[in-house]
């Protein structure tokens, strides 16, 4: 298959807001496919290539200075072996190889085939192709059930190799995917509330936990065999020994637990989010040790426990992790379920999640069944550039380049802003073209990929806070940051500064 057969249906899929429509075209292109195209396919749809981390960026994308193709001639497999070398590229040498890698491919891309590979390697697709419709699209390719398609997804944490299993194997093959311990499996995840009583209300009776500012952990453990794996669903065993040997202690011999890891200070107070995540991916030191928190448990020595009520799943965590069990209450009561609100605000935590006490565990899946509460921080940014939108947003500007005040030149010029961050989560489409109109009117320079604007437009920012980050020159990045509305009423010297942010790393 060619590239550009798959550029075109991106393109379709990106054009309609239906998601019928989506589903169609994504499934006439996976019924087209060769076996061993699917998996690529489907990577590339998600702007999550099969082959992982690929170190690539933004500014070596951008850096490339090639000649595209007149004609499209790329077909998957060229795309594919591509992306394995620039995964493969390590050590010495590996800048030269990835760029060598990156402009062969590039010079033989047509532009709008280099402009979707850039964004798919980039994690910035954006075309609507989200997991739910490629999920139905692939059960309409392959005339299996969504509900039988839908769970070896989860079951196997793998869309692509679902699909694959789907379109090429046997009704039996994927009906018969199961929960295995070693295995990781999709997290379930939680909706949100503004409040734990406006939670309670949805779930009704329920488990009310902390929600840690740490990271999503899964644990398998087999005799004395452990795998411990992310949200993402790495396999970062040997990062953590100091989790692997807790898990060792638990009186079971097969086991699958869900849980958050976090690391401590000297007071027993939680440390920022980033040291924790930076125990991920460096060598072990024992100078920043992890504890584990588990709240949920899917199997116990030979038993699935996935379809089993809520209730009967922390019976039985209740009697394997002990200690190591995450905070919290079972009770209808607002009042209660409130109060341990405050409690985990109080103790340094993010918030709680409310949990309803008759559900299965729906791996995968965002429902009412769990429902996080938290606070929400919002701040008064500065605009310093927006980039060029794709899919439906090609032809506006759209992701924003966001900037904090930095008065005594800390960070750089006194005076001057420090970017922090980059959003197009927010922007309505009203607000995508007011952008395309107005911001041309405070431009200073542009690249082909985004227009810099003068720094006085403010806009109102929704964050969960911020991490340590090496991106920029501030140290800090936002998490999950999200446009409120602009705010015309105030001039940039009145946005909030870096110093106010930072002071989020210390809680």
């Amino acid at each position: 298959m060619k590239l550009s057969e798959l550029v075109a249906t991106a393109e379709e899929v990106a054009a309609t807001s239906s998601r019928l429509a989506k589903i169609d075209a994504l499934a006439r292109l996976l019924a087209r496919a060769e076996q061993d195209e699917i998996a690529p396919l489907i990577g590339l749809l998600l702007a999550s290539p099969r082959q992982g981390r690929l170190g690539v960026g933004w500014r070596g994308l951008t850096a490339l200075d090639v000649t595209h193709a007149d004609a499209s001639t790329l077909t998957i497999a060229d795309v594919d072996q591509a992306l394995d070398a620039l995964a493969a590229a390590s050590g010495t040498g590996s800048a030269a190889v990835r760029t060598a890698a990156l402009t062969g491919l590039a010079s033989r891309a047509t532009a709008a085939e280099w402009d979707f590979l850039a964004r798919a390697m980039l994690g910035e697709l954006r075309t609507g192709a989200l997991g739910g419709v490629l999920l139905d699209a692939i059960a309409r390719a392959s005339d299996r059930k969504v509900a039988t398609v839908r769970r070896a997804a989860m079951l196997t944490g793998d869309l692509g190799d679902t699909a694959v299993l789907a379109l090429t194997g046997t009704a039996d093959e994927i009906e018969n995917v199961g929960l295995q311990v070693g295995r990781p499996v999709l997290p379930m995840l939680a909706s949100t509330a503004a409040t734990a009583s406006a939670a309670l209300e949805v779930t009704g009776e329920a488990s009310v936990e902390y929600k840690l500012d740490g990271a999503r952990i899964q644990v398998h453990r087999r005799g004395d065999e452990v795998g411990v794996y992310t949200r993402s669903l790495a396999d970062i065993t040997h990062r953590v020994p100091e989790i692997v040997e807790i898990v060792r202690s638990l009186p079971a011999q097969d086991l699958i637990l869900d849980g958050e890891t976090l690391a401590l200070d000297e007071d027993g107070g939680p440390r920022p989010f980033q040291q924790t995540m930076s125990r991920f991916g460096a060598d072990v030191s024992r100078d920043l040790v992890l504890r584990p928190w588990f709240f949920d448990l899917l199997h116990v020595d030979g038993r699935d426990l996935l379809d089993e009520p809520l209730s009967t799943r922390l019976q039985e965590l209740d009697r394997i992790a002990g200690e190591w069990r995450m905070p919290g209450i079972v009770t209808a009561d607002p009042t209660a379920a409130e109060q341990l609100s405050v409690d985990a605000l109080a103790a340094g935590h993010e918030g709680v999640v409310v949990k309803a006490i008759d559900s299965s565990y729906a791996a995968g899946r965002r429902g009412k069944s769990w429902v996080k509460v938290k606070p929400v921080l919002t701040y008064d940014l500065v605009v310093l550039a927006a980039e060029w939108g794709s899919g439906r947003r090609r032809g506006k500007l759209s992701n924003l380049h966001l900037g904090a005040r930095d008065p005594d030149g800390e960070f750089g010029e006194p005076g001057g802003f420090v970017m922090v961050g980059k959003t197009f989560k927010g922007l309505t489409d009203e607000l995508l073209q007011w952008q395309t109109d107005t911001f041309p009117s405070y431009e200073t320079t542009r690249s082909p990929y985004a227009v810099f604007l003068r720094p006085e437009l403010v806009v109102e920012i929704a964050i969960d806070g911020v991490q340590q980050s090496p991106r920029y020159p501030g140290g800090i990045a936002l998490r999950f940051a999200r446009v409120k509305h602009y705010r015309p009423d105030k001039t940039a010297a009145e946005a909030d500064t870096i110093q106010t942010l930072r002071a989020l790393l210390r809680g």
